[in-house]
């Protein structure tokens, strides 16, 4: 493992720490996701461009994970580009 792929782990899982309350669980998942993200970026070694967007996406998805999760509401796809809400 390389030193940036250790810190970037240990900064996600400080950060998921230092936060994890009711009212912070979406700031939460992003950062657990963001973590994630670089984690596995730093992983495969990929460049900075890849970098920041798995850094992206990854707190994108948590974020949506924790919402759907908190409100125990999510969205599927109709498959005519309208989606329904229902109990996850």
């Amino acid at each position: 493992m390389t030193r940036a792929t250790i810190l970037g782990g240990l900064a996600g899982l400080m950060l998921a720490g230092c936060i994890d309350t009711t009212d912070n669980r979406e700031l939460t998942g992003a950062g657990i996701g963001a973590g994630v993200g670089l984690v596995g970026a730093l992983a495969f070694d990929a460049s900075a461009g890849w970098t920041v967007l798995s850094t992206l996406a990854g707190a994108a998805a948590g974020t949506l994970i924790a919402r759907n999760t908190r409100t125990n509401q999510c969205a599927y796809s109709n498959g005519d580009g309208t989606y329904r809400t229902v109990p996850c």
